[in-house]
């Protein structure tokens, strides 16, 4: 483990493990795929990791402020543990967050005080989420999409912005996965 996944881990499980066992279990699981497409990230590895393992932190009962996991996670890691500023941004904004602020009309906040990380982290990050139950083990995105409306009903702002956000997920998951084909395809 670099630095990074060293102080990450532990902060995860600190925030999600006891309130949130199966949300930390989901964690873990993104984390797990994060290391699977380490070969595309490069110098980037580490970070990809540190932040999926993040990724749901503000739905721990001591952070949620907004109710919009994403900004909540994001501004405790800012202002409370002071991470990695690239970790920050990767949170805030995973897997689509954007349509979801949008929803609950949070788009503006949302991006003011984040800005994205690269198209490449973004996808990467959406991949490793979507691509993982909430018991944490490997799945494809088709049914993380249905499983999400399924639990929270598909008239309610959760399912329907995970339909809205159905083709972006599908999309970036194609991207990575085609990054890992090339990847693959070169010669050491």
């Amino acid at each position: 483990m670099s630095e990074l996944t060293e102080w990450a881990y532990p902060l995860a499980e600190s925030l999600l493990a006891e309130p949130l066992p199966r949300r930390w279990k989901h964690c873990q699981g993104v984390a797990e795929r994060a290391r699977t497409i380490a070969l595309i990230l490069g110098d980037d590895a580490e970070l990809l990791e540190a932040a999926a393992v993040l990724h749901d932190i503000g739905y721990a009962p001591d952070l949620a402020k907004t109710g919009f996991h994403p900004l909540d996670g994001a501004r405790y890691l800012r202002e409370v543990a002071n991470a990695d500023e690239r970790i920050v941004h990767l949170v805030a904004h995973h897997s689509c967050a954007w349509m979801e602020a949008e929803a609950r009309g949070l788009r503006e906040e949302l991006e003011g005080e984040f800005p994205r990380e690269s198209a490449d982290l973004n996808d990467a990050l959406c991949f490793c989420d979507m691509n993982t139950t909430p018991d944490g083990t490997p799945t494809n995105p088709v049914d993380r999409v249905n499983e999400i409306a399924g639990r929270y009903g598909p008239e309610s702002l959760i399912g329907t912005f995970i339909r809205r956000a159905e083709p972006e997920i599908l999309a970036s998951t194609a991207r990575v996965l085609e990054r890992v084909a090339a990847a693959k395809r070169q010669p050491m």
